[in-house]
C-alpha cells in the first residue's frame, strides 16, 4: 500500500484533491493509522481514483461521478452523452457572445442593440409628415414622455410620414405581440445617428422590419432624458436545401 504523499506523487493528483476525495465520499483510504493517523491506499483504491479522473476528462462533475463510479457502462455513457450535448450548447452560446462582441469592435456603434420579446400595445395617435429627421427634436419636446412611430426601412432621404402619441385623443393604433430590436439612446448620443446605427445592424444581421418604429422619449423628474427605440423584426425565411 501508498501513504498518501506517494499516491499523490504516483498519480499527479494532489493531497489536498485526495482528503477532499475521501471527505466527501467518494475515494476513502484504504486504511487509517489509528495511532499516527496516516492514510493508506491499495491497489483497489488506485483503480478508483483513475476511474475518477477518467470521467472527469469526459466532463462529468464530481457529484455525477460519485452516483455512475459504480453503474453499468450503458449509465455511463448515457450520462457522457448528456454532458457532451451540455458541452456543444455551451459552445454555440459562446460562439453567439464571440459574433456580436467582435460585431461591436468592427463597426462603430453609439448605441448596444438587444432582442426582446414585447406584449401588444394600445396608444393613440396622431400622425404627420415630418420633412426633415431634425424636426422630431420639437415634436417631442412637448411633454415628459412622448411616443414617436415611424415606418422607415433605412435613413431618410426626404419628408416621411409618423405618428406621434396623442394620450387618450386621436387615432386608435395597437401594435401587436412582436420580437423587436430595442435599443436605449442616451442624450450624448444623437438620435439620428443611432437610428442610423440601428439600422445597419438589422442589415448585418440579416433582420426585415415587419412594423413601425417606437421611440420613446422619456424624461425622469430630474430632468433626465433617454430615448428607447424598438423595432419590429423577423429573420427571413431560409429556403430548405
Amino acid at each position: 500500500m501508498w501513504r498518501i504523499g506517494e499516491l499523490a506523487r504516483m498519480t499527479g493528483v494532489t493531497e489536498r484533491t485526495l482528503r477532499h476525495y475521501d471527505k466527501i465520499g467518494l475515494l476513502a483510504p484504504t486504511a487509517v493509522d489509528r495511532a499516527s493517523g496516516y492514510r493508506w491506499y491499495g491497489v483497489a483504491a488506485l483503480s478508483r481514483l483513475e476511474r475518477i479522473r477518467g470521467l472527469q476528462r469526459l466532463g462529468l462533475s464530481l457529484r455525477d461521478i460519485a452516483d455512475l463510479i459504480e453503474a453499468p457502462d450503458g449509465h455511463v455513457r448515457q450520462a457522457v452523452r448528456e454532458t457532451v450535448a451540455d458541452i456543444h450548447r455551451h459552445i454555440a452560446a459562446l460562439a453567439q457572445v464571440a459574433d456580436r462582441a467582435e460585431d461591436y469592435l468592427a463597426t462603430p456603434m453609439s448605441i448596444l442593440p438587444q432582442q426582446a420579446t414585447v406584449g401588444a400595445r394600445h396608444l393613440r395617435v396622431r400622425h404627420l409628415t415630418v420633412e426633415h429627421p431634425s424636426e422630431i427634436a420639437s415634436v417631442c419636446a412637448a411633454g415628459p414622455t412622448t411616443t414617436l412611430l415611424t415606418w422607415l426601412r433605412a435613413r431618410p432621404d426626404g419628408g416621411f410620414t409618423a405618428a406621434v402619441g396623442t394620450g387618450r385623443a386621436g387615432e386608435r393604433l395597437t401594435l401587436p405581440a412582436r420580437t423587436v430590436v430595442r435599443a436605449v439612446v442616451p442624450p450624448a448620443t444623437g438620435i439620428i445617428d443611432a437610428g442610423q446605427h440601428l439600422f445597419d445592424w438589422l442589415h448585418r444581421h440579416h433582420l426585415t422590419i415587419t412594423g413601425p418604429t417606437v421611440e420613446d422619449h422619456l424624461t425622469d423628474a430630474d430632468g433626465n432624458r433617454a430615448t428607447v427605440i424598438e423595432i419590429p423584426v423577423r429573420r427571413p425565411i431560409q429556403a430548405a436545401i
